[in-house]
């Protein structure tokens, strides 16, 4: 049986060496190598090149490499085997991480106490609004939605959460589908997005979004975090948003084009946070185990865990 590794901007090798480790005894190729295509059983991606798994007969399952699968909905040669995502301890909890650690940059002004150090400016502002006083709103509530949501909580924010479609979040103020996302949007004084990517969430954080957001909150203006995908996002509408004061702020993992150009603006707009896609960097060793036990499972007969439903795209 042979696995095959179709990555893309990453570091293959370092993959393949995990997968062969792991899963001893299973020959373990790259694109480009010489191999069999029937005897192909398995396949592991990432940003693989469209039409990758044409003509691998007895394909039965492939397996993203991380929480996205957007990167395969694309491709129009997909073969018809089921396909999994990673849901894992780790990222869940580094995702987590990075939006709660925003959120909280924000609510305690860090930029620019940051700015005032390099100034050697000493401003003793004692009028810092608490997490309570502070509207998170998150955009998404799937696993990493509800787990941030939940931790946002326990730091004291009042949170509620936003999902195309119904979800049982017990403690959490849910809303639900387009008639219920102008209330969201108005009780929200930050956005933090993390919808997965489709053709229906594709340019959601648009001007029109921004401009629903809650005026005359706590923090001075609304502020946009976004963890989630770049194609969320209408990246000249963010900009407009924070020129004209629709946004007072926005934290950005996650960008259109990868890596961010260098000729963007968000580079140097004093109003945005910019992070290199590391908001959620899960360990190699923690997926490549997921992947084992999947194939496990799945040779046990058993069913697959956190397979994609593919007319929801994720």
């Amino acid at each position: 049986m042979t696995i095959l590794v179709a990555l893309t901007g990453w570091h293959v090798d370092s993959w393949v060496e995990r997968l062969e480790r792991l899963l001893p005894g299973r020959r373990v190729v790259r694109l480009g190598d010489a191999y069999d295509p029937a005897a192909v059983t398995y396949a592991v991606a990432w940003k693989h090149p469209p039409g990758a798994f044409r003509g691998l007969p007895n394909l039965k399952a492939i397996f993203s490499l991380g929480a996205g699968v957007d990167h395969l909905m694309g491709d129009p040669d997909l073969p018809d085997v089921p396909i999994t995502r990673v849901v894992d301890d780790d990222l869940t909890n580094r995702m987590s991480e990075y939006v709660v650690l925003h959120c909280l940059m924000h609510l305690r002004q860090q930029r620019r106490y940051d700015a005032q150090q390099r100034a050697h400016m000493w401003e003793d502002d004692r009028h810092q609004p608490a997490a309570r006083d502070v509207r998170v709103g998150v955009m998404g509530l799937g696993v990493l939605g509800q787990d941030a949501a939940r931790k946002l909580a326990v730091m004291g924010f009042d949170v509620a959460g936003w999902s195309r479609t119904p979800k049982d979040c017990p403690g959490l103020q849910v809303f639900t589908g387009e008639a219920e996302r102008a209330a969201f949007l108005a009780r929200t004084d930050i956005l933090v997005l993390l919808l997965p990517l489709t053709p229906e969430t594709r340019g959601i954080a648009d001007y029109a979004l921004f401009g629903g957001l809650a005026r005359g909150g706590r923090l001075g203006g609304p502020v946009f975090v976004n963890a989630g995908r770049g194609g969320l996002q209408v990246e000249e509408d963010i900009l407009r948003a924070l020129d004209d004061g629709t946004l007072m702020a926005a934290s950005l993992d996650v960008f259109e084009t990868e890596p961010l150009p260098d000729s963007s603006r968000f580079w140097d707009h004093p109003s945005v946070i910019v992070t290199p896609h590391n908001a959620a960097m899960s360990d190699p060793d923690s997926i490549i185990r997921l992947v084992a036990r999947q194939i496990a499972r799945f040779e046990a007969g058993e069913p697959l865990e956190h397979l994609v439903d593919r007319q929801r795209g994720y």
